[in-house]
């Protein structure tokens, strides 16, 4: 069976998707689960930029240094090179959808869904919002990487 290799989705790649990719990280080290991972984002906009300053913040909450992070758009070679791709709401996993080429391997889901009471929700989107915002993104996505990292371990 190969490697787990992950990749979280969002609009931007500069909220969401990168606080996914550092809280798996994080798990998955504490679980000692060997696997890629990285973060992109469907839109092009913030490509080659370093994620949002409150993004940086709400990471450095918890011991995890992301400002080396870098934005980047979803290619076609994510769908042959990731076992999993995780959108972080329903839109963004819509046009990875479309985006997929045909027979692409990659298992497309809502990174949410693994967490049962959470199952068809968005990752809430804290752009627009205030450090609480971040916050609530975290604890969201932080459970979601725990119930991921269980269930890839087990």
């Amino acid at each position: 069976m190969p490697l787990p290799a992950i990749l979280f989705v969002c609009l931007g790649n500069i909220c969401r998707s990168p606080l996914a990719e550092a809280a798996f990280r994080r798990r998955a080290a504490a679980a000692g689960l060997d696997c890629a991972v990285d973060s992109a984002g469907t839109g092009d906009w913030h490509v080659g930029k370093p994620p949002d300053p409150r993004a940086i913040a709400e990471a450095r909450r918890h011991g995890i240094d992301i400002a080396g992070y870098r934005a980047r758009q979803v290619r076609q070679a994510d769908f042959t090179g990731f076992t999993h791709i995780f959108a972080l709401d329903a839109q963004n996993l819509a046009d990875l959808a479309r985006l997929a080429p045909p027979g692409a391997p990659a298992r497309l889901a809502l990174l949410l869904d693994g967490v049962p009471e959470l199952a068809g929700q968005p990752v809430a989107d804290p752009y627009w919002g205030d450090a609480a915002a971040f916050r609530r993104t975290w604890e969201q996505v932080d459970r979601a990487a725990a119930a991921l990292v269980a269930r890839l371990a087990g």
